[in-house]
């Protein structure tokens, strides 16, 4: 098992609010380098304000980004 078994949805949530990853970057103010390593499942800490403006930005809560998976 890996060192943790959280699941970042934010590529599916994307596609469904129909935005891209750099118009998210735009509206959240926060790199896309740093977005990139969220969507892509590298990152190993997310801080609460940032998921804060994400969910503000797409319309979501956080569960609608964060998935857990035990069988990763």
């Amino acid at each position: 098992m890996s060192d943790h078994c959280i699941r970042i949805t934010l590529d599916d949530m994307l596609e469904r609010r129909g935005m891209t990853l750099t118009e998210l970057s735009v509206a959240v103010d926060i790199s896309l380098v740093n977005l990139s390593i969220l969507k892509t499942g590298k990152a190993k800490a997310i801080r609460f304000s940032t998921l804060t403006r994400i969910c503000h930005a797409l319309g979501c809560q956080p569960g609608d980004l964060l998935e857990y998976d035990d069988n990763r």
